[in-house]
């Protein structure tokens, strides 16, 4: 039986390992099936998405993920155009949304948003950001491409870099990360550094080094994983600009860095990351963002379908 079938994916703590191996199995399944054989995943299905916060590669990849599986998707992609305006509360909208689909990706800026909506949706929820808390299927997309970059996941030094107060990538990452064998290195400003209340529960299962010294690192590092400053979620504009810019990844950067280590991004990127970069064989960025849409595709497939892949 299929464990995934017609379940909430709220947050990366309600996995273990054995979890996210079985969605990176049906990973490299879909990645390798027949076209039509895929498309028979979701044939008939609809995925309801509805995103309170602005987004592209989220949305998109939701979108594309569905269409992969031949599935159709519907939703709100702009709150302004919704009812949402006229005062309908994210109740009623989650329940009209899941009269209409078979599945729903909500995206909402307040923390607990995601479980409140799987509460109320006659349908399984997926969680596309909740608040500052969680980002569960950017977190299985990263691990996925760390495993089929990197070959492994276990014996890894990994260093997560920028906005570790309020990324919520961050902290799905973290959480993901404590199912395995992994030194992890956190380097950020002071004043955006993890929230340690956030982080209690996996202190003892992970090795964690804090530094605001990207060099004290740079040169140990197999996974350089960078996070963008998130300036929508400062309460004051003078403090984002105090942090702005603080870490630059350039040619200069890279030449410090392992030849077989790579560089991560959960995207979008500001100045975080040069352009040229890009061109580096560290750079994997954008395949991290493409292997998103396949395991996607997976959770998708494995929620809709009862038996396994």
């Amino acid at each position: 039986m299929n464990d995934f079938y017609d379940q909430d994916i709220i947050s990366v703590k309600d996995f273990d390992k054995s979890k996210f191996e079985k969605v990176f199995s049906a990973t490299d399944k879909i990645m390798k099936m027949d076209p039509n054989e895929r498309r028979e995943l979701g044939r008939g299905k609809t995925l309801g998405y509805l995103f309170f916060e602005p987004s592209t590669r989220t949305r998109l990849s939701f979108q594309a993920a569905m269409a992969l599986i031949g599935g159709s998707s519907l939703g709100i992609a702009d709150v302004s155009s919704s009812s949402t305006k006229k005062g309908e509360s994210l109740a009623d909208t989650v329940r009209m949304m899941s009269i209409y689909s078979d599945v729903v990706a909500l995206r909402h800026p307040l923390d607990g948003s995601s479980r409140f909506a799987a509460e109320i949706s006659q349908k399984p929820v997926l969680n596309a950001g909740s608040g500052t808390e969680e980002h569960p299927t950017q977190a299985i997309q990263d691990l996925y491409t760390i495993k089929k970059e990197k070959n492994k996941i276990d014996g890894l030094k990994i260093g997560i870099i920028g906005d570790l107060k309020y990324g919520r990538t961050v902290y799905s990452l973290l959480y993901a990360l404590s199912n395995y064998d992994v030194d992890v290195r956190l380097i950020s400003p002071e004043s955006l550094k993890i929230r340690a209340d956030s982080i209690y529960e996996i202190q003892k299962k992970l090795s964690l080094k804090e530094s605001t010294n990207l060099d004290e690192f740079i040169d140990e590092l197999d996974v350089v994983y960078v996070t963008r400053i998130q300036k929508e979620r400062f309460p004051d504009e003078e403090e984002y600009q105090k942090v702005r810019g603080s870490y630059k990844i350039g040619l200069d950067i890279v030449s410090k860095m392992k030849d077989s280590s790579i560089i991560l991004h959960p995207l979008p990127r500001i100045d975080e990351i040069s352009a040229e970069v890009d061109s580096t064989k560290q750079a994997r960025y954008f395949a991290q963002a493409e292997y998103g849409k396949f395991t996607r595709a997976a959770l998708l497939a494995l929620v809709l379908n009862e038996h396994d892949l």
